[in-house]
């Protein structure tokens, strides 16, 4: 990655997270539901999402309600610099690292991740190419490819934006979820 890509890229993700830091919560409890009507999930298969934190649009009612719809909700579980591993959510959670939550069932690997028929993935931003700006841990840089299933990114309608810096490793997300303009299937 050029210095250039690198400082963009940092400067966008300061502004993101400090303008989360002041806006209020998107729990998306019932918007979660069109995503999975949207990419034709049934009761029963799997669906990837997390537990959201600092401002990210998400909540535990969003997870209740997609177990309550009759999926299999894997949450992941980070585990140092490798990819995200991933344990079944079964209502109980633990403390993980970096002052996260994390599932308390037995983990599943890796490759988990795979099984999923839907990856909702946490954005600060989020591209009409389908380009998507993390945090910059790189954690889902290194799961996502190995995911099988529709991604969708889940952002606030502001960080829904026209373009966004893009490296080669990026892996384009399907659809993107926002409160105001709800399921949008990309690229557009």
């Amino acid at each position: 990655m050029t210095s250039d890509l690198r400082n963009r890229k940092a400067t966008l993700r300061t502004r993101l997270r400090a303008a989360r830091r002041t806006a209020d919560p998107v729990p998306l409890s019932a918007e979660v539901l069109s995503v999975v009507a949207a990419f034709d999930v049934v009761p029963g298969q799997t669906v990837c999402a997390y537990l959201a934190i600092g401002g990210e649009p998400g909540s535990l009612e969003m997870i209740d309600t997609l177990r309550s719809g009759g999926l299999r909700v894997l949450l992941p579980i980070v585990v140092g610099d490798a990819p995200l591993n991933w344990a079944l959510y079964d209502g109980g959670l633990r403390p993980g690292p970096y002052g996260l939550r994390e599932p308390a069932g037995e983990p599943l690997g890796a490759s988990a991740i795979a099984a999923a028929a839907l990856v909702l993935v946490p954005a600060l931003a989020v591209d009409h190419q389908g380009v998507r700006l993390g945090k910059g841990g790189g954690h889902y840089d290194r799961s996502l490819p190995m995911a099988t299933g529709a991604l969708v990114a889940l952002v606030r309608d502001d960080e829904f934006v026209p373009a966004l810096p893009a490296e080669p490793h990026d892996v384009r997300m399907n659809g993107v979820l926002t409160p105001g303009a709800g399921v949008i299937r990309l690229p557009l």
